[in-house]
């Protein structure tokens, strides 16, 4: 079927809770998946307590890191491509088990050379399947209002996971790190089960007609993506307001420690945090879904921006309280239409390579936030909080100019 993207939901469009019972199965199942290796993803958050825990210094904890993150950049782009090309499920697939594979080595690594290598291609493998799972809710679903719903529904399960992780990993930590990484293996492989059974009704590849040059060479598809100023201010837009949201870790306890206050009461704002996208994040998609996405990404950014830099002027629980809820509804309304605008912003036969170069620009954003941040913060605190309102200014202000092009899409596509 064919649909015509535009750049606010119809009128004739059903409500929000229509469009979430009405998702299709393709959706839940890529949503319970999402669920489960959540809260099995383990390495990234226990990998530098390993290592100390290993006898290895916090110096070699932070190049692991360090290879990491570069690796999940390309991650990003190399999967990206795999999701226009093999085809969705594939991509999933090939990215699971491979990395379930090299998650069970790395407790029986020895050498810092060769946890470094593996772990850094752990970060290239495990991160190509994300433009893969974002193309199969944008191919399962049509309207923009039930992109909307799939892609909140996916977050509310990753968030769920991702709390059940960190509770189900502290406990296994400290009976075994040998668990702690088969366990993360584990959860891998009952993804790529789910994936590999379930989605067996998505249909295979379809290639555009004249398509097949710019398909089989990587470089051709992402220059064509790269000439597209929209996808470009929207690349921008998200390294800014990622570095901004990823002081929430960096910059945050760095001034709730300045002021006095104890990591009891940086935990407990960080609980209010979770406890408020848990409650809130799906009847704040109801409410934006109303709205232009652009509008909606502006004014996250604006809040995010904004109550984040307002940190620096608090000094107690209170008023702490009230910063952490306003950067956090910046943070709900911003993650609440991202991907599903960039859809409507994304050509036919290029949504993997676009998301691609999201997860690419997301990782770049909250990897140099911490570097540069730290650093800022070490000169000036108040440089640092300048700094943040100012990102958050001109990510606001990108967001305005993303208008998605009238051209015309196929729904579903390279679902395989």
């Amino acid at each position: 079927m064919s649909t015509t993207v535009m750049d606010r939901p119809s009128v004739d469009e059903p409500r929000f809770r229509d469009s979430l019972r009405g998702l299709p199965r393709r959706v839940w199942v890529i949503c319970l998946g999402s669920l489960i290796l959540q809260a099995g993803a383990f390495l990234p958050v226990f990998v530098v307590l390993y290592l100390t825990h290993s006898g290895h210094s916090a110096g070699a904890a932070g190049l692991v890191l360090g290879v990491s993150g570069l690796g999940r950049v390309l991650g990003s782009v190399i999967g990206g491509y795999l999701t226009d090309t093999v085809g969705r499920r594939t991509a999933i697939l090939l990215s699971v088990v491979i990395t379930a594979g090299l998650t069970a080595a790395v407790p029986f690594l020895r050498s810092l050379a060769a946890i470094v290598a593996v772990v850094g291609l752990i970060g290239v493998i495990s991160q190509s399947y994300r433009p893969a799972i974002a193309a199969v809710l944008v191919d399962s679903v049509a309207s923009p209002r039930q992109r909307l719903a799939a892609f909140g529904v996916l977050r509310f399960a990753q968030n769920v996971g991702f709390a059940l992780g960190a509770a189900i990993g502290g406990v296994v930590a400290g009976v075994s790190y040998v668990g702690l990484f088969l366990g993360e293996a584990a959860a891998l492989l009952l993804f790529g089960v789910i994936v590999a059974v379930l989605l067996r009704d998505a249909p295979q590849p379809q290639r555009e007609t004249g398509g097949a040059e710019t398909q089989a060479d990587p470089a051709v598809g992402y220059r064509q993506a790269l000439t597209d100023p929209t996808l470009v201010r929207f690349l921008l837009m998200t390294v800014f307001a990622m570095f901004v949201y990823i002081q929430t870790t960096v910059g945050l306890p760095l001034h709730v420690s300045d002021v006095g206050l104890s990591t009891r009461d940086f935990g407990l704002l960080m609980g209010l945090n979770g406890l408020v996208v848990v409650l809130l994040e799906l009847p704040i998609i109801s409410v934006v879904s109303r709205y232009r996405p652009q509008h909606v990404l502006a004014v996250g950014n604006l809040f995010s921006g904004v109550g984040l830099a307002l940190t620096g002027l608090t000094t107690g629980m209170g008023l702490l309280s009230l910063t952490v809820l306003i950067w956090t509804f910046g943070e709900m309304a911003y993650s609440s239409v991202v991907q599903a605008h960039l859809a409507s912003l994304t050509p036919p036969g290029m949504v993997g390579r676009y998301q691609g170069l999201y997860g690419a620009a997301y990782t770049i954003g909250t990897g140099a936030g911490p570097l540069v941040g730290g650093a800022v913060y070490a000169i000036d605190p108040w440089a640092l909080w300048t700094l943040v309102g100012v990102l958050g200014l001109l990510s606001a202000q990108l967001s305005l100019r993303l208008r998605p092009a009238a051209f015309t899409t196929s729904h579903p596509t390279n679902l395989a």
